[in-house]
């Protein structure tokens, strides 16, 4: 317990993220957060490949387990061009919503979890230890990235479904 309490007070203390305004002081959505943070340009390239621009700027909430254009290019050479091809498109959108659990989960809600439901209907893996918090192995580099339709945590790998 005491271990858990202070995982998620290092998590909330030392990644906690900014808050995205837009100009009238109002969040920004999702992916208008992820265009404006520069540092998820293939996550975005993906989600308009697959046709999730508008579903993650819906109601929601969500929150979406983020990988950073360094995690993409961490995959084999090519990957990413080839499941951008429109003939992919299926196999795109599997691997994305892998990446998003309905709801909004903050950091001290993601460390009580062993496991979360994604939109891709199967479930994340979710490790608390040291201070650290792994989901399926990436590490959850940063948290609590606001939006006004969710919630990102930034991971540092990109999350391949089983299926």
């Amino acid at each position: 317990m005491v271990k858990r309490v202070a995982a998620t007070a290092c998590l909330v203390v030392l990644l906690l993220g900014p808050v995205a305004r837009s100009e009238s002081g109002q969040s920004k959505d999702i992916v208008d957060t992820a265009v404006e943070a520069r540092t998820f340009n293939s996550l975005v390239t993906a989600l308009k490949a697959a046709g999730l621009v508008e579903t993650l700027k819906g109601k929601g909430p969500f929150t979406v387990f983020a990988p950073t254009d360094e995690a993409f290019a961490k995959l084999p050479p090519g990957t990413l061009d080839d499941l951008l091809k429109p003939q992919n498109k299926d196999r795109l959108t599997k691997i994305l919503t892998y990446h998003v659990v309905s709801g909004k989960l903050m950091a001290s809600d993601v460390v009580k979890l062993k496991s979360a439901k994604t939109l891709s209907g199967e479930s994340l893996q979710i490790q608390s230890a040291g201070g650290t918090v792994t989901v399926n192995g990436a590490r959850v580099i940063k948290t609590d990235i606001t939006a006004s339709n969710g919630v990102i945590h930034v991971i540092d790998a990109v999350l391949l479904p089983k299926n």
